[in-house]
């Protein structure tokens, strides 16, 4: 039980870091919103639980969150498996990004990953690709990820490293931006 309580206070500390980058926060839902208003699309990539929370920033945005709206173009570059077990196969698990960045964004979109360490290398490589593209590139990662932060335009650093607290902080966070994306374009179809 005492276990628990630790790893709650644990949590919450982590969680209390967020209000210092509300600003960074609003201003990635600011990219993600003037990109779709200028006809551009949202590609969000990661791996393992970084690839169902990109699953998951790409399914509130497509369908739904908390507000009936038009469908916004987000695609999760982590679930089409004939393309992802192709490029692995024949090109190598560390292609399974950039390939479909090369071949889907362009410099009207934004790649937004996820990687809890910030070292991935498949998910590097895809930001340089993005960068190559001239894509708004959007980060999300642990106090350590500085390789991730890099390559990227905005990046949100969250003050932990261990995976289940930083994922917890990145959840809360992508909900906030899903939010302000989503109240941007409510009445607007």
């Amino acid at each position: 039980m005492c276990d628990m309580k630790v790893q709650i206070d644990d949590h919450l500390r982590t969680i209390q870091t967020l209000y210092e980058q509300i600003p960074l926060i609003e201003a990635i839902a600011e990219t993600v919103i003037e990109t779709i208003r200028a006809g551009g699309k949202l590609c969000v990539l990661g791996n393992g639980g970084s690839a169902a929370d990109a699953q998951h920033i790409a399914a509130e945005l497509m369908g739904r969150f908390k507000r009936d709206r038009q469908a916004l173009p987000a695609i999760a570059l982590t679930t089409d498996t004939s393309a992802l077990t192709a490029i692995a196969n024949d090109l190598g698990a560390g292609e399974l990004f950039t390939r479909q960045v090369q071949g889907l964004v362009t410099d009207r979109d934004v790649v937004w990953a996820l990687s809890v360490s910030g070292r991935s290398p498949n998910v590097l490589d895809a930001l340089r690709a993005a960068k190559e593209n001239r894509a708004k590139v959007i980060g999300f990662t642990s106090k350590t990820g500085h390789a991730m932060a890099e390559l990227c335009d905005q990046c949100l650093m969250v003050d932990a490293v261990a995976s289940d607290r930083v994922q917890e902080a990145h959840e809360l966070a992508y909900h906030l931006v899903c939010d302000r994306v989503e109240r941007a374009f409510v009445n607007t179809a």
